[in-house]
């Protein structure tokens, strides 16, 4: 199998939908045991994630867009980093929206979820 470059990598992922590049996202998870939505938003805080370790840590999860789901798409691009296809993914597909966050920062996410109208797990 011949090696692809960056581009040919990147024009194939402009013919996917965003169901296809979550699953490619999904397997790189899995095959390399990265997030690579994690390291795009964790390199700035990574300062403040050391001071944070001591403290216990949950999983801000989505578990309903509720009636908003443009607000919440916001709220997701702006707790995250992520664009607007990747918010509007998490906001389709439900799921973790933040991993391993303070208890009190994760409250804080929750409180802006609830306002705009999404229903947040902390796990």
């Amino acid at each position: 199998m011949a090696k692809l470059s960056a581009q040919e990598i990147i024009d194939s992922l402009k013919e996917m939908t965003l169901l296809e590049i979550k699953e490619v996202v999904d397997l790189m998870k899995e095959e390399f045991g990265v997030d690579p939505s994690a390291v795009a938003v964790a390199a700035p805080a990574a300062g403040a994630a050391a001071a944070e370790e001591t403290k216990s840590s949950v999983d801000v999860v989505l578990a309903d867009v509720g009636p908003n789901k443009i607000n919440v798409i916001k709220v997701i691009k702006e707790v995250t980093g992520l664009g607007l296809g990747e918010s509007k993914a998490i906001a389709d597909n439900g799921g973790v929206v933040k991993e391993q966050v303070a208890m009190a920062e994760a409250e804080e996410i929750k409180a802006k979820f609830e306002e705009a109208g999404a229903t947040i797990e902390l796990k």
